[in-house]
């Protein structure tokens, strides 16, 4: 079964558009007003190419969101897209912190969640928070070699 939609309620009337029509461009006319718009495309973190959805006259734009991390008795507010994954937000978080991102454990909402996972598609809004915890085995690993490099200093 296949589904259009269909101008033809909308339509008084035939323009010169209808015929020599551009691949962006969609033009009615309704009871003698033109209306012309561009059609804007916009590819999802899927690799999904949809048509940019209108709200009145403004589209929906890339919107930066603020972030609060809490790491212990620390937070840190972050300014990130939406679109970003938890990987790209250790980037960051690394700058701040001083922690390597393979040294941090990002969780949100009770769950670690995976670098590969977009912050919009696990529910990550303005202003919401997510807790950083530094990974226990790189934690070890530190004060295990900090032991041993504190042993060759007394000597």
């Amino acid at each position: 079964m296949k589904l259009s939609r269909s101008l033809s309620k909308l339509r008084c009337g035939k323009t010169k558009n209808d015929e020599n029509s551009e691949s962006n461009k969609v033009s009615t006319q309704r009871c003698n007003i033109n209306v012309e718009a561009e059609v804007k495309w916009e590819l999802r973190p899927g690799g999904m190419l949809v048509q940019k959805r209108d709200i009145g006259d403004e589209s929906i734009k890339e919107e930066i969101m603020l972030i609060r991390v809490v790491t212990g008795s620390r937070w840190h507010d972050i300014s990130i897209q939406p679109t970003s994954t938890f990987g790209e937000l250790k980037i960051i978080l690394s700058m701040v912190t001083g922690l390597e991102p393979k040294e941090q454990r990002l969780l949100f909402k009770g769950k670690e969640r995976e670098d590969e996972d977009y912050l919009h598609m696990v529910g990550v809004r303005d202003k919401d928070k997510v807790l950083m915890l530094q990974d226990p085995a790189t934690r070890e690993r530190k004060l295990a070699t900090e032991s041993i490099i504190a042993s060759y200093r007394t000597i």
